[in-house]
């Protein structure tokens, strides 16, 4: 896979600006455009939740402070995108060719985010998007499960500190399922590019479901030389174990699987996927 498109939705936040800038690295790494897309709400959407009985006038009054925040949400929006666009000299470019360096683009759509972002991921190569932060809300767990479960790509989640060249020591984080092979494969540009690259895996009774050795003849065959790491978990979760030994190797990114307990019901994520997503201090690339 050749990584030349990163989708990135911006709020306007902290987090978001950081997550822009992380993405703009990979992007002059990689000679990527990074699509930076502002998805408004519609106030419209809130109708069915006001109370019964409020006024005509009482309605109308809320939905222009809706209107206002969402517009205040998006102005704060764009000027992060022209200063983190001007603070790192990348050239704006809505159509292809873009330079043979990073470039960007701004767009602003009026929806619900994460069906936005559902069929937006479809035609990208990644998705990247900030951890998690404490006080979110609903909104952005569901934008979160859009890009990991909806658009069939990677997604890269990134912490408030990024460093400048992010997948110079990787952790594969490897199990043997079918979403290990997924991110194995999504994060070949990383892995082509590594100084090191570290295959994890747990102790296990059944060494041939793991089939560590054959991952690791796979990415041989593409050029990329890999350690093999055994751990044991011990007292500690299998979250808390993977990232105290990408701590140990100093990775400064880990891939994985992304998980879900349910096949139905897909807000729930499974334990290690959500362990890794509020505790990891390192950028994690996922697949599903």
């Amino acid at each position: 896979m050749t990584l030349r498109t990163i989708l990135v939705p911006v709020d306007g936040s902290d987090s978001a600006r950081s997550a822009l800038d992380a993405a703009i690295g990979l992007g002059r790494d990689f000679m990527a455009h990074v699509d930076v897309i502002h998805v408004k709400s519609d106030p419209k959407n809130a109708l069915p939740m006001l109370g019964e009985g409020m006024s005509g006038a009482m309605i109308e009054e809320m939905m222009e402070l809706a209107e206002k925040e969402s517009a205040d949400l998006a102005s704060a929006a764009r000027n992060l995108f022209d200063e983190a666009t001007t603070a790192n000299n990348v050239t704006v470019a809505d159509q292809p060719p873009g330079p043979n360096d990073v470039s960007a683009s701004w767009r602003e759509v009026t929806g619900r985010e994460d069906e936005v972002i559902a069929r937006s991921g479809r035609v990208r190569d990644l998705v990247l998007l900030p951890f998690p932060t404490d006080g979110r809300d609903g909104a952005a767990d569901q934008t979160l499960n859009a890009a990991l479960y909806e658009t069939g790509k990677p997604v890269l989640m990134t912490p408030s500190m990024v460093p400048d060249h992010m997948g110079r020591r990787i952790v594969v984080a490897w199990n043997g399922s079918a979403e290990a092979t997924r991110a194995v494969s999504a994060a070949m540009p990383f892995l082509l590019q590594a100084e090191a690259v570290y295959l994890l895996s747990a102790e296990s009774e059944n060494d041939e479901e793991q089939d560590v050795g054959e991952v690791a003849t796979y990415l041989s065959w593409h050029g990329v030389t890999t350690t093999s790491l055994v751990f044991s978990p011990g007292g500690l979760s299998i979250g808390e174990a993977l990232l105290g030994e990408c701590g140990k190797v100093e990775a400064d990114l880990l891939v994985m699987g992304a998980y879900s307990h349910s096949r139905v019901w897909e807000m729930v994520l499974g334990g290690v996927t959500r362990h890794i997503l509020e505790e990891a201090s390192l950028p994690v690339l996922m697949a599903h």
